[in-house]
């Protein structure tokens, strides 16, 4: 069978195609935060479970410490000496 184009066939799919354009376009306008929000809450899930070790202090440690006090969370690494096989330093200076 064959079909013929006709005017008011084009304009029908001309209109179901706007339709179908600005119901996307006004669903998308009334979800979207609600999808962004779902993304960002996923995304800050996974952010503090591969860096679950760096939390700040809570309250209670924070009003155990005295003003003023200093406290180290890391002591730090063992000092290297130094390679003697190496050789001396010597300073130079760059001439014109």
């Amino acid at each position: 069978m064959i079909y013929e184009a006709s005017v008011m066939g084009l304009l029908r799919t001309v209109l179901i195609l706007l339709l179908i354009y600005f119901g996307v376009k006004i669903l998308a306008r009334l979800f979207a935060p609600i999808l962004l929000r779902f993304v960002a809450k996923k995304a800050e899930k996974k952010f503090g479970q591969q860096f679950g070790g760096f939390q700040q202090p809570n309250e209670k440690q924070e009003r155990r410490r005295k003003e003023g006090e200093t406290v180290i969370d890391k002591m730090p690494e063992k000092h290297k000496t130094s390679n003697d096989d190496v050789g001396e330093y010597i300073d130079f200076e760059e001439v014109d």
